[in-house]
């Protein structure tokens, strides 16, 4: 005889089959449960549009060079640059095989909002801001008039003004978006004959980095990249003081400019180099990326000045209470 709680051989196989069976049942169950899964995240991964990237000053290059390679990348790139009929017209052509091309004067109000708005209404989003547009103005500060100052002005900071205003209200309505600005190594340091280049980027720095506390909540980056010396076409458009009766008494101070320009001419590195830079800052997610990077030779100490930066700033924010809110 067998006890109540033994059991039989044959109930023992109806156990042991209608385990099998459960079993099996909750391996198709399962199957057909990550099948869906995956066909979900293929769907979503073919139907999420690209992210839209709007380059300034695109027609030479750091601009034409990040450009294309973020389109090689599968970005949707919006390369911007006056006159794409006129004077630009060959390079506005080539860039076409790779990008949309938008006229844009960073210079001009109306010019921004208006290519601001096309991008929007053919794209239906701006995820990444490229503000690259720039020139550079050398000589005695002295014999440089108010009218090339504000021009200079006008190029290399108000633009990034009127660029950050036109496009921050879409990045808010989206909840995400990165200003990504091409500085300088002279928008932390001061050489002679260079003054207003210098506090152009200056200038500039600021604002972006004040950007970068205002808007780390609402999760929109704003990052600075200070190039080094690098062979760009910059650098061939360089532009003279124009007052040059005030310069008769300066001597060899006269001769700094050339001096600082055939100094870099020596050290310039590839520009290739910002371009790699560019695609790492944008394809690290937000609240990992350093508000600034220096990338490339020249001015020497420029790490230095921004890591004892950043330790100042945060001391800084930090005794007004303002660190959490600031953070991204």
């Amino acid at each position: 005889m067998r006890g109540d709680d033994e059991e039989s051989p044959a109930s023992s196989e109806i156990v042991t089959i209608g385990n099998l069976l459960l079993s099996r049942r909750y391996r198709w169950s399962l199957r057909s449960v990550l099948d869906q899964w995956f066909d979900s995240i293929q769907i979503t991964r073919m139907i999420e549009p690209k992210q839209v990237a709007v380059v300034t000053g695109a027609s030479t290059g750091f601009g034409r060079l990040i450009a294309e390679a973020l389109a090689r990348r599968g970005y949707r790139v919006f390369a911007t640059m006056r006159d794409v009929n006129g004077r630009n017209a060959a390079p506005a052509r080539e860039l076409r095989a790779l990008t949309d091309v938008v006229e844009l004067d960073v210079t001009d109000d109306a010019s921004v909002e208006r290519a601001v708005a096309n991008v929007v209404a053919e794209a239906g989003r701006i995820d990444i801001l490229v503000n690259n547009a720039g020139r550079v103005l050398a000589g005695v500060s002295e014999a440089i008039t108010l009218a090339q100052a504000q021009a200079l002005m006008d190029t290399n900071f108000y633009s990034v003004v009127r660029m950050n205003r036109a496009v921050l209200p879409h990045m808010r309505r989206q909840r995400r978006g990165l200003l990504l600005h091409i500085s300088s190594g002279a928008g932390r340091i001061v050489l002679p004959a260079m003054a207003y280049y210098c506090a152009s980027k200056w200038a500039m720095e600021a604002l972006a980095e004040s950007y970068r506390y205002e808007l780390a909540a609402q999760r929109i980056d704003s990052v600075i990249i200070e190039p080094g010396s690098y062979k760009t076409a910059i650098a061939g458009n360089l532009e003279r003081a124009a007052d040059a009766e005030r310069t008769t008494t300066y001597g060899s101070v006269n001769g700094i400019a050339d001096t600082i320009m055939h100094t870099l001419e020596q050290i310039a590195g590839d520009p290739n180099d910002i371009v790699e830079a560019v695609i790492r800052v944008i394809e690290t997610p937000f609240g990992e990326r350093e508000l600034r990077y220096r990338v490339g030779g020249g001015a020497l100490g420029v790490q230095q000045l921004n890591a004892m930066s950043a330790e100042l700033q945060k001391q800084l924010l930090t005794s007004f209470g303002l660190a959490a809110i600031t953070a991204p």
